[in-house]
């Protein structure tokens, strides 16, 4: 008999309507009416919180990752009930927090609260709960509108419309429909063995450059945090005229800051040799970052973070390719 253990979070999926709007406020029985499954299934549930994914924070996801790897002899795979917004960011989390844990770990939610008539909610629960069953594939993944996800390359593209989520740079892996699941992809397994770590680091700080940014922005960086991200232009090049991010890039290398390079272009990663304002960047000590994503490129310096302050060891860290997060286009 498969035994699954669902753990709910909250969000949209199990919530009500308040005075000032949605809120998770379903009980753990209620929710556990949607999930209707077979003879050959044990479905336990556990209520972890019960919060709107936007108040989700790094110490929620060490709790979720603790209960899954203290019940991974328990139970065959996981379930997790999570609001979207953030969503993406827990599934990343939880891909380098839980690495190398041969279960199949599923994320879903809903646009809709369950208990509303048009609600997608019914749907994406015995989407999970089929891929749980039958998929067979370890690691983290996002089950949401008939598709499976790989967990470092979800990103929530729309807030309204029932397919939300989109998988970037990398095949979707599966596809769930009438009851059955076909596999769409099945990623070569892992050769990297690592001891597991389940610790976060949150104190990294995440940019999104625009024309006229002032340099001077640097200077509270570097008193106010442990490794930055930029959202770059196109390939990954920064202005090094005028207004000159490129000093401050390296101004915090120089202090021991990792600094990691990424695209505000969602597809097709970057190419920091390809132009001069590109390779300035890596000559002043950015991290590149290749086709990653944001959230796994957020998720993956915390956890990064947390185990060393080296920053040759968190460069070879962030570029090592780990749970399929990079280098795959």
């Amino acid at each position: 008999m498969k035994k699954i253990l669902v753990l709910a979070t909250g969000g949209t999926i199990a919530s009500t309507q308040h005075q000032d709007g949605l809120a998770p406020g379903l009980s753990i029985d209620q929710l556990a009416r949607y999930f209707k499954h077979n003879k050959d299934t044990s479905v336990d549930f556990q209520v972890l919180m019960n919060k709107d994914s936007t108040n989700m924070q790094p110490e929620d996801w060490l709790r979720m990752a603790r209960v899954i790897d203290g019940n991974q002899d328990k139970y065959d795979s996981f379930i997790i009930t999570h609001g979207t917004d953030t969503m993406a960011y827990t599934a990343s989390a939880l891909s380098y927090l839980l690495h190398g844990l041969n279960k199949t770990i599923v994320i879903t939610g809903s646009q809709v609260p369950v208990s509303f008539k048009r609600t997608d909610a019914k749907k994406n629960i015995t989407d999970a709960l089929i891929y749980a069953q039958k998929a067979d594939i370890p690691g983290v993944f996002i089950v949401f509108d008939g598709k499976a996800i790989l967990g470092t390359r979800a990103i929530k593209m729309r807030t309204k419309s029932y397919d939300a989520f989109e998988s970037v740079n990398y095949p979707y892996i599966a596809s769930i429909e009438n009851q059955d699941i076909r596999i769409n992809f099945q990623p070569e397994p892992e050769t990297l063995s690592l001891p597991r770590h389940i610790g976060i680091c949150p104190d990294v700080f995440l940019l999104k450059v625009f024309p006229g940014l002032s340099p001077a922005f640097f200077d509270f960086i570097k008193d106010h945090t442990k490794g930055l991200i930029i959202e770059s232009f196109g390939n990954g090049g920064l202005p090094f005229e005028k207004r000159d991010l490129v000093s401050g890039v390296k101004k915090l290398v120089q202090k021991g800051l990792p600094v990691i390079i990424t695209t505000q272009c969602l597809e097709e990663g970057q190419n920091m040799d390809l132009y001069e304002v590109g390779k300035r960047v890596v000559d002043a000590g950015g991290i590149t970052a290749g086709d990653m994503n944001t959230e796994a490129i957020v998720t993956k310096l915390m956890w990064v973070l947390s185990q060393t302050s080296d920053p040759e060891v968190i460069k070879r860290m962030i570029q090592t390719p780990l749970a399929y997060d990079l280098d795959y286009i």
